[in-house]
């Protein structure tokens, strides 16, 4: 069976959520992992860009990432025999045709001459070093870019998963691409909130939890594999339902402090943020409509 054909975004049914009537803020509708990970990096970089919506200029990094994870999904849309390097690579090429004609990110990199052509070169070494990393043929996916909702506690989670396979004995297994380079060991345990996320959706939606999931960091070729299990879904469940609630506390008062660190060399809000000299105020009227997701 073709594998877009299973991958139409999976999704529970979910009631509409009634907000206090004296919350200052309106709550965001859902969570995701890069959007729990946002609020405890800092709550206020997490307001101006999920509450208020101020957009993020597109770094080379992030759009080289988007086009080489459609070069992916167009790969696995092939069957096993076809999905070659040469595949992979005119993939990627078409990814980057679409770029330059119609994508407003792309567009904004400004990239011409040879910083087109380095960029192009440094996502096809992406391409190239996939295929260093596993052998496309031998996956078994059932999923691909697959939407999961859910409900937890009241807080409606989403992710979508690169891709969902099931291994030989026909256990689930989640496989997130990562663009860059894996962490340093001891920041690897940061990294597993996402993980285990994914795997708390795949047992709330589709009733199986996956017996692995795992990171491949195209960056440096480096595979990283956690094992869910009962305790790592009941971590998840509690430490999201604390982010939620601070989240809440948030909106309800309109207090969210920035967090003052070495993440603050690349963040797009600087000028808005209290900790520069900015007003935070100001962001609403700069921001657009909050985003749905």
């Amino acid at each position: 069976m073709h594998p877009r054909a299973l991958t139409p975004g999976i999704r529970v049914a979910v009631a509409p959520r009634v907000y206090p009537s004296d919350m200052a803020l309106a709550l965001p509708p859902t969570l995701s992992p890069s959007k729990v990970s946002a609020f405890k990096d800092c709550a206020l970089a997490f307001r101006f860009s999920v509450i208020d919506g101020l957009p993020e200029p597109p770094s080379p990094a992030a759009v080289r990432g988007t086009l080489v994870h459609r070069a992916l999904e167009q790969l696995y849309c092939a069957e096993p025999p076809a999905r070659t390097r040469v595949a992979a690579l005119a993939a990627l090429a078409q990814a980057l045709a679409q770029a330059r004609d119609h994508d407003g990110e792309y567009r904004q990199l400004g990239l011409e001459g040879e910083a087109e052509e380095r960029f192009r070169a440094e996502a096809e070494c992406l391409v190239h070093r996939y295929f260093e990393m596993e052998d496309p043929t031998t996956i078994r996916p059932i999923g691909i870019e697959l939407l999961l909702e859910a409900r937890l506690d009241g807080v409606r989670l989403r992710g979508i998963i690169d891709r969902l396979e099931l291994d030989a004995d026909g256990e689930l297994v989640v496989t997130d691409y990562k663009t860059g380079r894996a962490p340093a060991p001891r920041y690897e345990q940061g990294r597993f909130g996402g993980v285990h996320f994914y795997a708390f959706l795949c047992e709330a939606v589709l009733g199986r939890r996956p017996a692995r999931v795992q990171l491949l960091y195209l960056g440096d070729g480096v595979t990283i594999v956690a094992t869910p299990s009962e305790q790592s879904i009941r971590a998840l469940e509690r430490r999201v339902g604390a982010v939620w609630q601070a989240v809440e506390r948030a909106c309800a008062t309109d207090d969210f402090r920035p967090h003052p660190g070495p993440l603050c060399d690349w963040c797009a809000f600087q000028a808005h943020c209290p900790a520069f000299g900015g007003d935070p105020s100001a962001a609403r009227s700069a921001g657009t409509v909050m985003a749905g997701v």
